[in-house]
Formats: C-alpha cells, sequence, structure tokens
C-alpha cells in the first residue's frame, strides 16, 4: 500500500497562517513567515539522506522532548539540530491534527508579535 504524497497537505497547513510565504530553500519547498528572514518549516524528501518529512523551528527544549518521547517519529535534524529545530518524519501513519499543532508553534517561534496575534485572533492554526 501506497501512502499519498504528504507535501500538498504540509503547504496547505504552512500556507493558512498569516502571511506565510513559500519558497524553495536549499533544495526544498519552505515557508517563511516575515519574508525570507523566519523560515518556520522546510519540507526535506530523501535527498538529504534522511527519511520523509520535515524540519522545523521549535521553541527551546520541545526537540529534546519529543525525540526522547518517539524517536520513531522526530528526529534531531542535520544543520540545524544543534539549532533546536525538531524533525518530524512523514513517512509513516501521520497525525495531521498534531502536524497542525507542530506548525502552530514553529510559527510562533519566528514570527512577528502582529501576526501571532492575528492567528490567535482566529483561533490559532
Amino acid at each position: 500500500m501506497t501512502r499519498s504524497d504528504p507535501l500538498p497537505r504540509l503547504r496547505k497547513i504552512c500556507l493558512a497562517l498569516p502571511g506565510v510565504t513559500e519558497k524553495v530553500s536549499h533544495g526544498s519547498p519552505s515557508w517563511f513567515a516575515r519574508g525570507d528572514k523566519g523560515m518556520f518549516v522546510s519540507f526535506v524528501g530523501e535527498h538529504h539522506g534522511e527519511r520523509l518529512g520535515f524540519w522545523c523551528a521549535a521553541p527551546p527544549g520541545v526537540q529534546e522532548e519529543m525525540v526522547a518521547e518517539d524517536p520513531d517519529r522526530f528526529f534531531r535534524p542535520p544543520y540545524v539540530g544543534h539549532r533546536g529545530w525538531l524533525g518530524v518524519y512523514l513517512d509513516r501513519a501521520v497525525d495531521w491534527a498534531e502536524i497542525t499543532e507542530i506548525a502552530d508553534q514553529s510559527f510562533r517561534v519566528v514570527a512577528t508579535k502582529k501576526s501571532i496575534a492575528e492567528l490567535d485572533a482566529r483561533g490559532g492554526a
């Protein structure tokens, strides 16, 4: 049984956040708050030698907590893991409500106070 491509669903979640733009960064579809300055999610296929997933900005301590809790679903990504970014695998059964929550929290790490207030006024992601 093949799973459907998770990129369209991840794209929809990220682009639903206020003021988010998408562009290719380092060969991967990536989403930015604050123009090009605040990347908060980057989709990574197997081209980085990793399993299918995405990397995202995470609040302090979250990466360690999530990886320790479930290393089959979460990982410390190369290149940005030392800055606390979280890796999330998408090559298994995916809880899209949880992915929406992760993207929301990642957005909040880099977004402006105005964008966060707009998101909160909408009731979150």
